[in-house]
């Protein structure tokens, strides 16, 4: 198994921030992530580090917004430094919010407008990989994504 880098803090919002219930979110803004599709491969995703936050588990590339960073921003940062997923080869479809009050987590979903293959390009990604929008359910999701996944499906 892999060790957790040395943790940094990059910028202003990596940190935790704990809920009433003692929950742990990452990003001091909220956080992002890309739902990228490719009409023909399916959806990106990222399965996450063992040492990541629910580690082991598949979900989006992102993480956390930077202040004053929108959403579209942080995901297509974050999917570039995760996932190697050029900004110029998709266009934005529609944003979904989870708003807990104190936190948030934006969705941006993109469609792929030229192929590409995604790279790992960081230490948070055992594997990157298509997946048709049929079989996302037969992997270990992030148990978030795994809610939401109905829903964003449906918008797709």
């Amino acid at each position: 198994m892999t060790q957790p880098p040395t943790f940094r803090p990059r910028d202003s919002g990596d940190a935790w921030v704990e809920g009433p219930n003692g929950d742990r979110y990452w990003g001091l803004f909220g956080a992002a992530g890309l739902l990228v599709i490719d009409r023909e491969r399916g959806i990106l995703l990222q399965h996450r580090a063992e040492w990541s936050h629910f580690g082991g588990t598949w979900g989006l590339p992102g993480g956390a917004r930077h202040e004053h960073e929108s959403a579209l921003e942080a995901a297509l940062r974050e999917a570039g430094e995760e996932a190697a997923v050029p900004e110029d080869a998709v266009r934005p479809l529609f944003e979904s919010v989870l708003d807990l009050g104190y936190w948030s987590y934006t969705t941006v979903a993109v469609e792929v407008t030229r192929p590409f293959e995604p790279q790992i390009t960081d230490p948070e990604s055992l594997d990157l990989q298509w997946i048709a929008l049929d079989r996302v359910l037969d992997l270990p999701l992030h148990p978030r994504f795994e809610e939401s996944w109905p829903q964003l499906r449906s918008r797709l």
